[in-house]
């Protein structure tokens, strides 16, 4: 969910200079229409493996830190 609010802040919100709330309603809404008859998902570069890596290199920086 965090993607696709970033996207409304980015490409619909931005710049706020909206008449009205009504306006900022048909805006979203306008969005919201043409996102869902286009949308695909996203293609996830962050795996898993690159996850377990970085908890990892974390632990170990934690417990280098704790032995100082």
């Amino acid at each position: 969910m965090e993607i696709y609010f970033s996207i409304i802040q980015r490409k619909v919100l931005s710049p706020s200079d909206f008449e009205d709330l009504d306006a900022v309603e048909r805006r979203l809404l306008e969005f919201e229409d043409r996102y869902n008859a286009t949308a695909v998902p996203f293609k996830w570069r962050y795996t898993t493996a690159d996850l377990r890596r970085l908890l990892e290199r974390l632990d170990h920086h934690d417990r280098t830190r704790q032995a100082a």
